[in-house]
């Protein structure tokens, strides 16, 4: 039979054990971002440390006080919407959005959970939101500019080859900024003095066809547009156009850094920083609504001489001068 100091010691020592149990139920759970993006984790690797970083200015380090659901379409945006419902469905604490595909998925999955957007297209036209300055829903984020830019880049490929009077640009027909983006396209190459053959791709084999097609035509230069598609096939469009000794300019520094020749446009970096912010101060209770879209700050222009000499361009001082960063 069990003494009685036996019974009120093993009491003591239960209570014990259920005490810190009970105490770490009451604690409240980690909050958890859902991470959406057409790219690859690989690829996207240093945006995801610069989102990261933003995080860390207020105070969330991920695995310590907040978890990241990744989901990353893998360059295949049809995806995207099973990954937001997912994401929707377990309940995340707040959807960080990069790019128009998965801005638009994101909105379309949940009505309720807060959502942050990056996107080059402007957001009201999306359907992202109705107003910068007081967005309604559920909704807020950053515009990058991509599309409004395209005109400088323009500018900048005609400062490069003077000679070229015919262009080429390749864009993808089914993205949402095509239908505003080309006849701002158009504008600026009659006041520059050029014209600018567009070419559609929305495949793999169609971007080979595309630039296969701009050599054979012996046209003079490229803007690859911004939008998603293009981006997280930056490997491939790096490698052909050298290949086939295109001058080429680009929307991101990722290409120029790749092997591209040149780049203008807002720093993704930067813009992932603020994206991080944003989903900061969401995660310390302020309210989509009460967050005006932001509009990016950072530009930057990249120059890659080493590219420059593989093509055999020569790249003029003055947007040596002007670049931001060249790559030796």
């Amino acid at each position: 039979m069990m003494r009685r100091r036996e019974f009120i010691t093993l009491l003591g020592g239960a209570a014990a054990v259920a005490w810190p149990l009970a105490a770490r139920a009451q604690q409240p759970a980690m909050p958890v971002i859902g991470f959406l993006n057409s790219g690859t984790a690989r690829e996207w690797a240093h945006l995801v440390a610069a989102f990261k970083e933003g995080l860390n200015e207020f105070g969330f380090v991920e695995g310590k006080n907040v978890a990241i659901e990744y989901r990353w379409a893998q360059g295949e945006n049809e995806r995207l919407a099973s990954l937001a419902a997912d994401l929707a469905g377990r309940q995340v604490a707040v959807i960080a959005a990069f790019g128009p595909p998965a801005a638009l998925a994101a909105k379309a999955a949940t009505t309720t959970i807060p959502t942050v957007f990056m996107a080059g297209t402007d957001p009201i036209d999306l359907g992202l939101v109705t107003n910068f300055r007081r967005p309604t829903g559920n909704v807020t984020g950053l515009n990058v500019f991509a599309e409004v830019l395209t005109p400088k880049r323009q500018e900048l490929l005609h400062e490069l080859v003077p000679s070229a009077q015919l262009v080429a640009m390749l864009v993808d027909p089914t993205a949402a900024q095509t239908r505003s983006e080309l006849p701002v396209v158009q504008t600026a190459a009659d006041r520059i003095g050029q014209q600018v053959r567009i070419f559609n791709a929305s495949s793999d084999r169609e971007i080979d066809a595309a630039l296969a097609t701009i050599v054979d035509q012996r046209i003079g230069g490229l803007i690859v547009q911004t939008d998603q598609f293009f981006t997280v096939r930056r490997d491939q469009l790096v490698l052909l156009t050298t290949r086939h000794a295109i001058p080429t300019i680009f929307g991101w520094r990722e290409f120029a850094v790749a092997g591209g020749l040149m780049s203008y446009g807002t720093s993704l970096r930067a813009a992932y920083r603020q994206m991080a912010i944003y989903t900061g101060r969401i995660l310390k209770g302020e309210k989509p609504a009460d967050l005006p879209v932001q509009q990016a700050t950072a530009f930057e222009t990249v120059v890659n001489l080493r590219a420059a000499k593989a093509l055999g361009v020569t790249i003029p001082t003055a947007i040596l001068l002007r670049a931001d960063e060249v790559i030796e």
